[in-house]
C-alpha cells in the first residue's frame, strides 16, 4: 500500500473498488446464447472529507490547518507527519526535484497535490483550495 493509498484508506474512498465481487461468468446456456454484459462501472460516490477533517479538528486538541498545512492534514489523519514521511510522499507523487530540497517549498507543493488526488478521487474538496 503506498502512501497516498494511506490517505485515502484514512478518508473512506476507494475501498469499494478493493471489496467488489468478480463480474459474473456467463453461464452455460443454449447453443449460440450471448454471454452476459458486465454490469457497468459504478460512478465514484463523493466522500465528505470537509465534514471529516472538520469534525477531527475540531475533536483534537492540538489547533490544526488541515485547509493551509500537509503537516496538519497528516496529523489529522493520524499517519506519520515527519519529514522523512512527507518526502516519500512528495516522491510518490511525483514531486518535482526541484522543490525536493525546500520543504517549505515541498510542502506547499504536496499540500496541494494531496488535495487535488484526494478531490480526483471523489473527495469533496472546497475548490477555493485547489486553485
Amino acid at each position: 500500500m503506498g502512501f497516498f493509498s494511506k490517505i485515502l484508506a484514512k478518508l473512506g474512498i476507494g475501498n469499494d473498488e478493493a471489496k467488489a465481487a468478480p463480474a459474473p461468468t456467463a453461464a452455460p446456456g443454449a447453443p449460440g446464447a450471448a454471454p452476459a454484459a458486465p454490469p457497468p462501472p459504478k460512478p465514484v460516490a463523493l466522500v465528505d472529507v470537509v465534514a471529516q477533517l472538520e469534525q477531527r479538528a475540531a475533536a483534537n486538541p492540538q489547533k490544526l490547518n488541515w485547509r493551509t498545512s500537509i503537516v496538519d492534514l497528516l496529523k489529522l489523519l493520524d499517519i506519520d507527519s515527519s519529514l522523512d514521511a512527507r518526502k516519500e510522499l512528495a516522491t510518490e507523487l511525483g514531486c518535482p526535484a526541484d522543490l525536493m530540497g525546500d520543504s517549505a517549498k515541498m510542502n506547499m507543493w504536496l499540500h496541494k497535490t494531496v488535495l487535488a488526488k484526494i478531490a480526483a478521487n471523489g473527495g469533496n474538496i472546497p475548490k477555493e483550495l485547489l486553485d
